[in-house]
């Protein structure tokens, strides 16, 4: 099932989940998959792996167990600086042969010990030759705080408006924590007429550690209520957890009101978070 589809008949919730590390044993992704059934998210997406992915599971094989077993949608995701054209053909066609109808298709991360295929420089070069390979619904990334690599905000939607022309059906955003720059970029997105749903993103943070590696990877704001909530907690885990998923779980609840078209919740693996903001927001995406 294309994902698309579902902006028209509710305010829609998904979940991202990333396959093993490279260490990890295979069956860690299956159990963190076994613990999610039952929250029926509206699909759940696959990252390619950040550090690399277990070379035994590929982002196909997972995407189709989650329509196998749980009967939901699911979204591979493919980085543009990882692959060749010849490569790109030979995953579509597996995705194809799975029955996974829905890619992310991202530029993805430039790393310094590692050299990036030249074939595609942009996500919207990606974007375009997905479009010419078969009948994929492609979904985008956006950024409220403006890509990092960007010059400006303005240079940043004109790149955006662009991989919509180029076949983007949909977009999701990076994660943020002041939802006032979620809001003010929609507005410049209305404004530069892209009128595809753009979920929100929104990560639950639940250790110290995890936030100062996402700020660094991702340049985001932490407003001042979050880091005073951080610097409280910060030696309680249990504590911590608790209030990062009060945090996002505000988020959500105000960014529905504001008539987000959807929220997509990156789990990081986490089934037990996922679940109190599941348990905590149901309500909202049914009214």
């Amino acid at each position: 099932m294309r994902t698309d589809t579902l902006f028209n008949e509710k305010t829609v919730f998904s979940y991202e989940i990333f396959p093993p590390r490279r260490t990890a044993p295979v069956d860690t992704i299956y159990h963190t998959l076994d613990r999610l059934k039952g929250q029926q998210p509206d699909f759940i997406s696959v990252t390619l792996g950040a550090g690399g992915a277990n070379a035994n599971l590929s982002t196909a094989d997972i995407a189709q167990k989650i329509q196998d077993e749980q009967f939901l949608p699911s979204v591979a995701h493919l980085p543009a600086v990882n692959f060749s054209k010849d490569e790109i053909v030979v995953i579509l066609e597996e995705l194809k042969q799975k029955k996974v109808e829905n890619i992310l298709a991202l530029r993805g991360d430039l790393l310094p010990d590692k050299e990036p295929k030249k074939d595609f420089a942009y996500a919207n070069d990606l974007i375009s030759f997905i479009q010419e390979q078969g009948d994929f619904n492609i979904i985008g990334a956006c950024y409220p705080e403006t890509h990092s690599e960007a010059a400006n905000s303005v240079e940043d939607i004109r790149n955006l408006k662009r991989k919509v022309e180029s076949g983007t059906n949909q977009l999701i955003s990076q994660l943020f924590f002041d939802n006032n720059y979620f809001y003010t970029f929609k507005e410049k997105c209305d404004i530069a007429a892209i009128d595809v749903p753009i979920q929100a993103g929104i990560m639950p943070v639940v250790n110290k550690k995890q936030i100062e590696r996402m700020v660094k990877m991702s340049n985001v704001t932490l407003p001042t209520k979050f880091l005073k909530m951080m610097e409280r907690y910060e030696h309680n885990p249990e504590a911590i957890r608790d209030a990062g998923i009060a945090y996002a779980i505000n988020q959500i609840v105000d960014l529905v009101a504001q008539g987000v078209d959807g929220i997509h919740l990156y789990t990081m693996n986490n089934p037990y978070v996922a679940q109190k903001i599941r348990e905590a927001t149901r309500s909202l995406f049914e009214a």
